[in-house]
């Protein structure tokens, strides 16, 4: 597979980029990272102890010389940040703005990961891209900082919404949901939120087709077609996993109290990636099985 860049008369020009995957030690840069080199990139992966993003002085280094920038660095622990937001806004907003700096100085485009909590969580149908976002959380408002740097502050930039994220390369939902079905009877799942689980092979896929099709700058949905409530995602893995979906139970919100409100609607809309002519995301559930298959 090769790559997309322009060749200045809005063509496309096939040849191999060289990336630069902030967050390498995350659950993302983990299936991102090899797809990338498969794809014939020169891939340079740097962690939180090679690149700090909140230097501005290391972000222009490090990126120098790159030909795009995918920042999967991040603050995610989202109850943690209610309490911690002002560290959460030096990575997530402080962090991208930084980066995004370096690409305007170096030439080169930026994917910026950000998510779902940007929004209120209180619509009834898939959010637009455009939608007006309304954070109600500390990891939202920074994550919602980021995308405004990244689009006041570079000149040619992807800002790649995404939700429900699991993946073989960190702590995630499906891992926990198998780890607790060896410990219990029965479980009571969350069944009043609604959002599509997404894997990271599947998101990596996707941004590599953004880069390859040279979509135009802008924001997209990087999250799995179709929609389920997290209590349909464990009896899901459940099934596939040859486990009797029965024993998961549903539950409300309101049971379970977190510090940090949850979006109780989390289905993004993939029309801006229709429009660029790239493809969604596949359905979540073969994505569930995929991804469990590869164990």
């Amino acid at each position: 597979m090769t790559s997309a860049t322009s060749d200045g008369s809005g063509g496309v020009a096939a040849e191999p980029l060289r990336v630069l995957v902030t967050g390498a030690g995350g659950m993302l840069a983990y299936d991102l990272v090899p797809r990338l080199h498969a794809a014939g990139h020169q891939v340079t992966a740097f962690s939180r102890g090679d690149l700090d993003v909140t230097d501005a002085g290391e972000c222009i280094a490090g990126v120098a010389g790159h030909d795009l920038v995918i920042n999967t660095a991040a603050h995610t622990a989202v109850d943690a940040a209610e309490t911690e937001e002002g560290i959460a806004f030096s990575i997530n907003a402080v962090g991208a703005a930084n980066l995004a700096r370096a690409c305007t100085h170096a030439g080169a485009r930026m994917v910026q990961i950000s998510t779902d909590y940007v929004f209120d969580g209180t619509a009834t149908e898939p959010y637009a891209v455009d939608h007006p976002i309304a954070p109600r959380s500390a990891y939202g408002r920074t994550k919602a900082a980021g995308e405004w740097a990244v689009q006041a502050l570079c000149t040619d930039y992807w800002i790649v919404r995404t939700a429900w994220l699991y993946g073989h390369g960190g702590p995630n939902f499906v891992s926990t949901m198998l780890r607790l079905a060896g410990e219990r009877e029965t479980l009571s799942v969350v069944d009043d939120q609604r959002g599509q689980p997404t894997s990271t092979v599947d998101l990596s896929d996707l941004l590599l087709r953004l880069v390859e099709a040279n979509a135009p700058s802008g924001t997209y949905h990087g999250t799995s077609s179709g929609e389920t409530t997290w209590c349909g995602f464990a009896r899901a893995i459940f099934e596939e996993s040859g486990l009797d979906p029965a024993r998961v139970q549903p539950t409300t919100t309101e049971a379970f109290p977190r510090p940090a409100p949850r979006p109780a609607y989390s289905v993004l809309s993939h029309a801006s990636l229709a429009a660029a002519d790239v493809p969604a995301v596949r359905p979540w559930r073969p994505g569930l099985a995929a991804h469990l298959a590869s164990r």
